[in-house]
């Protein structure tokens, strides 16, 4: 049974711009690799050329990194490039995938989303109360903008979720 057109079309438009906000972010995402190879380099050069360490630039490589995993979850969600543990799923059906697929969103995904949330409020909270820096003399001052990474994730990937799940319930059965 098909859903009446103005929730499809309300459907359809919350998917798109859904999408839109994982490809925006994974856009800027796209500069963080050579950031970080850059960094490293500079790091090296740093080291070895002047003699000198830089806790602040190894830190910021490293955050990079954090950076670039935490928020392009979403993207490789979108991209349905995320890794499978596949023992049956390549031989399923279209239809059966789609269950699997549905079943593994709602009932997976997004219940992990919502822990991954809670659970983290009260540890980033505590970080920005303090305003929690590197225990390193002369690293980044920014730990609680790392860690908030980790709700910030899990809403990413939750909104994510939900426009797969709808892109799922608007797509047309196969007929197998």
């Amino acid at each position: 049974m098909k859903p009446p057109s103005a929730v499809r079309s309300f459907a359809q438009g919350l998917v798109a711009s859904l999408d839109a906000l994982t490809d925006t972010l994974a856009r800027g995402l796209t500069w963080l690799p050579l950031l970080m190879a850059l960094l490293m380099a500079l790091v090296v050069l740093v080291r070895h050329a002047l003699g000198q360490g830089s806790i602040a630039l190894q830190e910021a490589v490293m955050y990079a990194h954090g950076m670039a995993l935490m928020l392009g979850i979403s993207y490789t969600l979108k991209q349905d490039a995320h890794v499978r543990v596949d023992l049956f799923y390549n031989r399923f059906t279209a239809a059966q995938k789609r269950w699997v697929n549905l079943c593994g969103h709602l009932f997976l995904l997004l219940p992990l989303c919502i822990t991954i949330l809670v659970m983290s409020l009260p540890y980033v909270s505590a970080s920005w109360r303090v305003l929690e820096g590197s225990p390193e003399v002369g690293g980044i001052p920014g730990i609680f903008l790392l860690k908030t990474l980790l709700p910030v994730t899990a809403v990413l990937v939750a909104l994510q979720a939900l426009a797969e799940i709808l892109r799922l319930l608007l797509r047309e059965p196969e007929s197998t």
